[in-house]
């Protein structure tokens, strides 16, 4: 078996648990390998010496933001990925740190399940990219709120007047859309959110579409070029009259979950819900 550790390095606790991590898989009779320049100090092969299609799994070791890392910088490994959560807020990284060795346990002894989550692709006149959580349009430079012209299937939706729109999957229903106001989705749907960032108008709410449909994204106002963020990682400038394009992509990720996996606990917890069975 061979599994690639990915740990975030800015977390103080991420040196010593990746270590430990490293020692007690390969006690185990398991291959190791992370990045190159930090495979040596880990104890870890290189991976750029295994084919991505060798590895069987991928652990991840920070927040959601070191799976995003994960996805974006080595979208060529399919792997199912592990994810330990050495921070505070986490929705898809819910290992916690004092569960770290039985997950691991349970993983070498194939007692876990593998949940299969959608990502999505963006196009615009400057290219083509994907997203696993969201792709977030946004005013950048302008001073004051643009106006995006939104079709589905090429009907027309609405006019936002905003400081931008987020489009997000299930997986990203919990991140930055969550904060400006849309819906919590579970993960094992697939589906479409948008939603208005900061909109003119209060009647401006999110809507949830299926799948299937391909959302097209007009910035018909007469100012600077605007910003469509995947992820957090790449962008692109819009300018006016210029349009994005958004459909499901064909590629997915996989995250693995153990036996006692409870989603509404995870979100009981990190939302800090009060509320109890009577």
């Amino acid at each position: 078996m061979i599994i690639a550790l990915f740990p975030n390095t800015h977390k103080k606790l991420s040196e010593k648990i990746t270590r430990d991590v490293a020692v007690f898989l390969k006690e185990r009779g398991v291959t190791v390998v992370a990045e190159d320049p930090i495979a040596e100090f880990y104890g870890a092969l290189p991976i750029a010496d295994c084919p991505p299609e060798n590895i069987d799994f991928s652990i991840s070791l920070g927040g959601d933001g070191t799976i995003l890392r994960l996805i974006h910088q080595h979208p060529h490994i399919q792997a199912p990925i592990l994810a330990i959560n050495l921070g505070s807020l986490g929705f898809m990284a819910d290992i916690p740190v004092d569960n770290i060795y039985p997950s691991l346990e349970n993983l070498l002894a194939n007692r876990y399940k593998v949940q299969t989550r959608m990502m999505m692709d963006g196009e615009t006149p400057q290219g083509t990219d994907f997203a696993v959580n969201e792709i977030v349009v946004h005013r950048a430079q302008n001073a004051g709120l643009i106006d995006l012209d939104i079709f589905v299937d090429n009907q027309y939706l609405n006019t936002f007047s905003a400081d931008g729109v987020i489009i997000s999957t299930p997986s990203g229903s919990t991140a930055y859309s969550l904060a400006a106001g849309g819906p919590i989705l579970t993960p094992e749907l697939n589906a479409f959110v948008i939603t208005p960032i900061c909109p003119h108008t209060i009647s401006n709410k999110p809507i949830v579409l299926l799948p299937k449909h391909e959302i097209r994204v007009d910035y018909i106002s007469t100012q600077q070029p605007i910003e469509v963020t995947y992820d957090g990682f790449n962008t692109h400038l819009l300018s006016t009259q210029e349009s994005l394009y958004i459909k499901c992509s064909k590629q997915n990720f996989r995250l693995v979950t153990m036996p006692n996996h409870d989603y509404f606990s995870t979100l009981r917890s990190k939302l800090g819900w009060k509320g109890k069975l009577r």
